[in-house]
């Protein structure tokens, strides 16, 4: 089994320079840095360059996550916005096979985090992402993307898709290979009745799978969820892609203000105690997955 870890566990910010978080996940033993997409079709062609050869000279693969503006909504009832939002992704996946990505995951289908202040029209948004991601699922493999992740979010944080059950019709209706669900153990502790049960029914369409604490720590900070059983869950389903910890603990800033972090998560979020955690989480997550 291969790891990785989120860069914004260390920043404050989305769409920064990866390369000192690169050299960070090396160092604690992880095998892959999960990037934002925000800003990767902004970047010059000798940026890019640089964050690949920083990453191949660490040994670090590089996986990609993103929660789409609203207004790159390719689910939005306005065609404009629907489109702007394909425009986004024909944009970004060259810069993503430039840096070796062939994994994506977040709300692709839709927009992060959901202003609920306006009104939802769930059918309609399903069967408008429906659509549009069958353009872009054959977009995505013109760059070598293996996996469009959809991501299963909380009640809070989307309406789309808030279990697995749920996901497994949406990428069955889209049907296309590359187009495949992404779990997140920090949503499905707040939305599904098991683990088990919901990683059993995610089954060979699961493509990405984060892993974090109730309290959006690090794996093994907390003690709340059952990881030794979604370990053989995910054996059981013969899951073989990366297992990404996404962890939030500083607040303030872009990021803490995105994820609702009020406050530390721990008291100590000095650049040493962050980097000695982490290094201490991937080796939990060796025990309980390989």
């Amino acid at each position: 089994m291969k790891y990785g870890i989120y860069y914004a566990y260390w920043a404050k910010r989305w769409g920064v320079d990866y390369r000192p978080y690169i050299a960070r996940a090396a160092q604690a033993g992880f095998d892959y840095l999960e990037i934002s997409c925000a800003g990767l079709k902004d970047m010059s062609p000798s940026d890019i360059a640089a964050l690949k050869k920083c990453a191949d000279d660490h040994g670090i693969g590089l996986t990609g996550g993103y929660g789409p503006k609203p207004e790159e909504n390719i689910s939005s009832a306005d065609t404009a916005i629907a489109e702007n939002g394909m425009r986004f992704w024909k944009e970004t996946f060259p810069v993503m096979e430039k840096l070796g990505i062939t994994v994506v995951g977040g709300g692709l289908y839709g927009y992060w985090p959901v202003d609920y202040s306006k009104p939802i029209d769930k059918a309609g948004d399903l069967e408008r992402g429906i659509r549009n991601m069958k353009r872009l699922s054959k977009i995505a493999e013109d760059y070598g993307i293996t996996t469009l992740g959809m991501e299963v979010l909380n009640r809070h944080e989307g309406y789309m898709l808030n279990t697995a059950k749920e996901a497994v019709a949406f990428v069955e209706a889209i049907d296309c290979p590359n187009v495949k669900i992404h779990l997140d153990t920090y949503h499905m502790l707040l939305e599904e009745d098991d683990f088990v049960e919901a990683i059993h029914t995610a089954g060979t369409h699961l493509g990405h799978f984060h892993v974090g604490e109730n309290n959006r720590r690090l794996p093994g900070q907390g003690n709340i969820i059952p990881w030794k059983a979604i370990g053989q869950a995910l054996k059981d389903v013969h899951y073989d892609g990366a297992i990404v910890t996404e962890p939030f603990v500083i607040d303030g800033g872009q990021v803490g203000r995105d994820i609702r972090v009020w406050r530390k998560l721990l008291e100590d979020t000095s650049d040493a105690r962050l980097d000695q955690d982490a290094a201490e989480s991937v080796k939990f997550m060796h025990t309980i997955f390989d």
